[in-house]
């Protein structure tokens, strides 16, 4: 704001301090009041805190003084209108707030000057406190040229070299399970793979008794001849999951051709252009969506043969496999896939080569579809395919009269739905478990002699898993599902016992290739020393025959004749020697040497005669 003309020269020019002032102090801790008061009463000096110039504690850095241009000119004038006349003559509200803007910028200023200070001090401080550390740590290094260049460049080196471990340590072990990070890798072994993810252990008490060819599945399957693959897929047990390993996940001499945005995969054999699999990725839903076990028999030999005579036709073998789950969990997670709009409308169930009337098989709704259902309307209905879906799928529906319920008893018609079930899985060629993953995939590889790519991945989190119920609802839904219980029982044991047999017989067929390998090492040690004796013994007789005859002493690969007499004597005393120990007579301290001698040669002469 500029003073009238009559308050300029009333105030003359801008004043000048004076000779004899003292110099300005710099200390932030002094109240600028105290230097006005001092300048105040020298006549015609001007206070410090109101000079040109940056203010205490803040130097002339950078774009410091166009910002302080405006303040510093309002301040002056301030200042040497204090005492006039006409500065009384001002507004009080006027002169308080030119008091307020002046004690504000002294304010602000000494903040400023404060904080710049306190950081100073502060990275000072850390420095030497750092140097400190870095003295007791690496004392000789410190003790030669100058501390602080050498801290700097240590503390750099630390660092990079830290910087490049962590990057080391991502390439080497990108992932969480690296060996050499968990603590228990050298005081726990290798947990098994096949471990259920329950934590149960491997080994259970079976329940049911199956015989050897019950157990031991192994088929034949010849990817180059006529024989075929067929899966049956149960909604809501995994299959697709299941499936796209099928088609995707095998080692094959020729794979599968699968397209980007095409879900069915061209599965050929090698050098045909004929499918090995009949699947849903691979030939579609060629006998209708969901294909039960009635409509699978009946439909895929005329599918893939086509139109060829029956004379004509390869005489091929379907090896049926497929995958079963617990019944509550499918029976809800079929219930989450309905509520979100899921009908199968277009699943045929052809039985007896005619899909069933309405009145044999009613609709639980009236619209297009069920989305929206809750629970109870699901498990209310008592037309739901979902109810026993796994043991209506692996029967043989033509057994009961296919969907006429009057043609049997309920409880007769059960009965039968569940022993055929049960004797179609324990004949097929495999099935597996949602879920044990792990043991599906060795189960199937063992069965079938064809190895997946990459492991399976069991995952414990699914729609079912979310789903809270009551243990009320759990009854009731495991009483809807009475068939499904008993047969997921009946086929788990069936499965894990397979399982445990195949393990034990691949743990016997390694014991047996490494006591074999074993044997066939010892015997032709045993050789190689025994002729490199003979071989010493004749040249110590004959030395000029036997250089002239045989320059080279390792050459021959027969035993001389004496050495195998020798043996078959020491065989034949080592069986009078068993002879004798059955009905031990003598004293066993002059049978002790003896039966030492003889053990120490016949685990070898077993092994010779087979090698030569």
């Amino acid at each position: 704001m500029a003073l009238p003309a009559c308050a300029a020269r009333a105030l003359g020019p801008p004043l000048q301090p004076e000779q004899g002032a003292p110099a300005r102090t710099t200390c932030p801790r002094r109240h600028s009041r105290v230097e006005a008061e001092l300048a105040v009463s020298r006549p015609g000096s001007v206070p410090a805190s109101v000079r040109v110039g940056p203010p205490r504690g803040v130097s002339h850095g950078f774009n410091s003084q166009p910002l302080l241009d405006e303040p510093l000119k309002a301040s002056s004038s301030l200042a040497g209108a204090v005492h006039a006349p006409l500065f009384a003559l001002l507004p009080r509200g006027r002169r308080r707030r030119m008091r307020d803007l002046r004690r504000r910028w002294d304010l602000g200023s000494l903040c400023r000057a404060l904080l710049t200070r306190g950081l100073a001090a502060l990275g000072h401080s850390l420095k030497h406190v750092l140097s400190a550390i870095f003295s007791k740590i690496f004392g000789p290094l410190a003790s030669v040229g100058n501390m602080d260049e050498k801290s700097n460049k240590l503390l750099l080196a630390l660092v990079m070299l830290f910087l490049f471990a962590v990057i080391v340590l991502q390439y080497v072990c990108p992932g969480t399970e690296c060996q050499l990070l968990r603590l228990q890798a050298f005081s726990s072994p290798v947990p098994d793979p096949y471990r259920s993810e329950d934590e149960s252990s491997a080994r259970f008490v079976p329940r049911y008794n199956f015989s050897r060819g019950d157990l031991l599945r192994k088929v034949d399957f010849d990817i180059k001849g006529d024989d075929l693959i067929v899966f049956l897929h149960i909604q809501k047990t995994g299959g697709t999951t299941f499936g796209r390993h099928l088609v995707r996940n095998i080692q094959l001499e020729q794979p599968c051709e699968c397209r980007v945005g095409q879900k069915k995969c061209t599965c050929h054999r090698p050098g045909k252009r004929e499918t090995w699999l009949f699947s849903r990725f691979s030939t579609g839903w060629s006998c209708g969506l969901h294909a039960d076990w009635t409509e699978l028999t009946s439909c895929v030999p005329s599918v893939v043969d086509g139109k060829r005579d029956a004379r004509l036709r390869p005489s091929r073998n379907f090896h049926y496999i497929t995958i079963l789950r617990d019944p509550v969990s499918r029976y809800l997670s079929e219930w989450r896939h309905v509520q979100r709009g899921a009908t199968w409308k277009a699943s045929l169930h052809v039985c007896d080569g005619r899909p069933p009337t309405s009145e044999e098989l009613p609709s639980c709704y009236t619209g297009d579809d069920w989305s929206g259902c809750p629970l109870k309307e699901f498990m209310d209905c008592p037309y739901n395919l979902a109810n026993n879906r796994q043991v209506r799928m692996l029967s043989d529906l033509t057994l009961v009269g296919c969907y006429n319920l009057s043609v049997m008893p309920e409880k007769q018609r059960n009965k039968v739905l569940l022993e055929s079930a049960k004797s179609n899985l324990k004949h097929m060629a495999f099935f597996g478990l949602t879920e044990f993953q792990r043991k599906t995939q060795y189960l199937f590889e063992k069965t079938f002699n064809m190895n997946f790519i990459s492991p399976f991945t069991q995952y414990n989190t699914t729609r079912a898993s979310s789903v809270e119920i009551n243990e009320e609802i759990q009854k009731r839904i495991e009483g809807l599902n009475f068939l499904d219980m008993e047969l997921y029982s009946y086929a788990k044991d069936l499965f894990l016992q397979r399982y445990q047999f195949m393990r034990q017989k691949e743990h016997q067929e390694a014991r047996r290739k490494r006591q074999e390998q074993r044997k066939f090492l010892k015997g032709r040690f045993l050789q190689t020393h025994f002729q490199s004796q003979s071989q010493g013994q004749g040249q110590s007789q004959n030395p000029s025959q036997n250089q002239s005859q045989n320059p080279n002493p390792n050459a021959n690969p027969n035993l001389p004749p004496n050495l195998i007499q020798n043996l078959t004597q020491s065989l034949s005393q080592n069986s009078s020697q068993k002879e004798n120990r059955a009905s031990p007579k003598q004293n066993p301290g002059q049978e002790q040497p003896e039966s030492n001698t003889s053990n120490g040669t016949h685990d070898y002469i077993g092994s010779v005669e087979k090698w030569r």
